[in-house]
């Protein structure tokens, strides 16, 4: 490895050996090239060498301004979800309950996937989605000192759940934007629907997840009827905050 990135044998030992907390970006870049990590994997390399403190951005993070409340609520046949930076569900519109019962305030939406077993039935590829799901908790999380969130999070899905525990110590870090998955719901049949994952900004790291089909589709007709049954999957709805 000291070879490969171009740094003394005896200074990349103190590296290993945390003897070194300091290294320049520029040795950071050296390794990352060495280890051949993409883009994301080098950013979070640099965020582990240099954690920022936890300052209680967790707690700022769990508010969702109005505006983006109204603007998912007004989408009727697009399933929108309010993520915070721990994948926490913040906000969901009528038809992403409907379209899955866990996409409500207070369900982490990396754990529900370990917890809840129907969420193996409702995903076509479950055990791909939970090893991505649980590199953008690493990814989105980042690397912050004396997160508490962070640590409480990893500690229940490790407790819970041996796959989990498998995921979080590869260490793998994603950031998923885009794609489509492929859902069985139990009310509508399949679904073929396109997802996207977008930032929002000046919002301590809250993303918002859209679900939505293809113009004209099958999968299109389907969320039309989903959107106008009169419970969800699970017949929760009723139970469940309208936010």
């Amino acid at each position: 490895m000291a070879v490969l990135a171009g740094i003394s044998t005896d200074y990349y030992l103190r590296l290993e050996q945390g003897r070194d907390a300091r290294p320049s970006d520029q040795v950071l870049d050296a390794l990352a090239r060495a280890l051949r990590l993409d883009a994301v994997a080098t950013d979070y390399l640099h965020a582990l060498a240099r954690p920022a403190e936890h300052a209680g951005a967790a707690e700022q993070g769990d508010v969702v301004h109005d505006a983006t409340r109204w603007l998912i609520d007004s989408w009727p046949l697009t399933a929108a979800v309010v993520h915070s930076r721990y994948v926490d569900v913040l906000a969901s519109n009528r038809l992403a309950r409907r379209l899955n019962p866990n996409f409500r305030s207070g369900v982490n939406s990396v754990l529900s996937l370990f917890e809840d077993p129907a969420e193996r039935r409702f995903h076509d590829d479950w055990e791909a989605l939970a090893a991505r799901s649980v590199a953008l908790l690493r990814a989105t999380a980042e690397a912050r000192t004396g997160d508490t969130r962070l640590e409480a999070l990893v500690a229940a899905g490790a407790a819970g759940s041996a796959m989990f525990r498998e995921l979080w110590e590869r260490q793998d870090v994603r950031r998923i934007g885009d794609g489509v998955h492929v859902l069985h719901h139990p009310l509508v049949g399949e679904l073929r629907l396109t997802f996207l994952r977008l930032p929002l900004v000046d919002s301590h790291g809250q993303s918002l997840f859209l679900y939505f089909a293809e113009p004209g589709s099958p999968s299109e007709a389907a969320m039309q009827r989903l959107a106008g049954d009169g419970g969800d999957q699970q017949g929760q709805e009723a139970g469940a905050p309208e936010v």
